[in-house]
């Protein structure tokens, strides 16, 4: 297996390097910038990779600070990951998730960090890391998945909506739930249409280009308001994800794509994914739906975020509104010191590749007072 991201892939100024670490992992990260200036963990999320904050790592390096973006637990070139469907799924769960960033700060040599940012999943471990070690992560930014707080004791369990959606007509499946299957990365993996055609599908449709992205905020979470999801979140319950995207792409000009992710930047992906497979970033879905990462978590019903945290989404992307009441929840319970919301103009779901500059300008100015 290949050390790391080979220079003639990366911007001027960002570096590839692995380290191991008392997690038991080999983390791969980027990093950019001053050895000795504050720093910003950047965390990807799913289909993702630390080359997804490659647009943004130059000018936050620009503006005195060393950005690590790492290939977290189950990506790209970080091993020591338990791969496969039928393993432990702990080593997944968010509490194994924010070890792994301290882990990797601690092998770093890094006591503290300025800011910790993440985007899509990597949101909520860089929520959890905020709230669970506010005296290690100073500040925080939550990108298109907001966070609505710890997990209570009460409340009407997950499931049944995935069983309401069943009984929809037609049937759906909501898309967490289609990752748990044991097929799911087989499916993505060999997709008919071939791993890059799948790839640029799915990224095509949760961007801006897509004019099925019209984002509104969703009643409740029953099946009747999920359903108004576009089928990359609500799929039809028979269909695999790449028969999904391929559907909905059908007829699209995916030479949108170029604009913001052009074939030399989508090889790095296909490539990545067709080393590793998705399993291993399937299993953060499987242990977030397990009742036993729940159970976990309540030790901290009730706590809020500390820090200073902002809220960074595209205003056409549905992560702020998929899971209805998650974005007031976050202002009301999920921190203390909300700093407010930024929402990109036109952007969708992977707003720090497709409006670079206006995401490092959120989030240096999120790093601010």
């Amino acid at each position: 297996m290949a050390d790391g991201l080979p220079a003639s892939v990366l911007p001027a100024g960002v570096v590839s390097e692995r380290i191991a670490t008392a997690q038991g992992l080999t983390m791969h990260y980027l990093t950019a910038g001053d050895p000795d200036g504050p720093v910003l963990l950047l965390l990807h999320g799913f289909p993702e990779l630390a080359w997804s904050w490659r647009k943004v790592m130059p000018a936050l390096a620009a503006a005195g600070y060393r950005a690590i973006a790492p290939d977290q637990r189950g990506y790209g070139h970080t091993t020591g990951w338990p791969d496969g469907y039928d393993v432990d799924l702990l080593p997944y769960r968010m509490p194994s998730l924010v070890l792994d960033q301290l882990a990797l700060l601690h092998a770093l040599q890094v006591p503290q960090v300025h800011g910790v940012v993440g985007h899509d999943f990597g949101s909520p471990v860089a929520a959890w890391s905020a709230l669970i070690r506010p005296d290690v992560f100073r500040r925080v930014v939550m990108m298109s998945a907001p966070f609505p707080g710890p997990p209570g004791f009460s409340g009407a369990a997950r499931l049944d909506v995935d069983r309401a959606l069943a009984g929809l007509s037609p049937p759906r499946r909501h898309y967490q739930w289609y990752y748990g299957l044991p097929e799911a990365n087989d499916e993505m993996l060999n997709a008919p249409q071939g791993l890059k055609a799948f790839l640029a599908q799915y990224y095509y449709l949760k961007s801006g280009g897509w004019a099925g992205n019209d984002p509104h905020p969703l009643a409740a979470w029953n099946a009747e308001s999920l359903a108004v999801l576009p089928g990359y979140y609500v799929m039809p319950r028979f269909s695999s994800m790449p028969e999904t995207v391929a559907a909905d792409s059908n007829g699209e000009d995916l030479g949108k794509l170029a604009h913001w992710l052009d074939d030399a930047a989508l090889d790095v992906y296909v490539q990545a994914y067709a080393r590793t497979g998705f399993q291993g970033g399937l299993n953060w879905y499987r242990a977030s739906l397990s009742p036993d990462n729940a159970r976990a978590l309540r030790l901290y019903a009730g706590r809020r975020i500390e820090v200073p945290a902002v809220f960074i989404c595209g205003s056409r992307d549905w992560g702020m509104h998929q899971s209805p009441g998650a974005l007031e929840a976050m202002t009301e319970r999920g921190c203390a010191d909300f700093r407010g919301s930024e929402i990109i103009p036109g952007a969708g779901h992977w707003v720090q590749q497709e409006a670079p500059d206006a995401a490092t300008a959120a989030i240096l100015a999120a790093m601010e007072g």
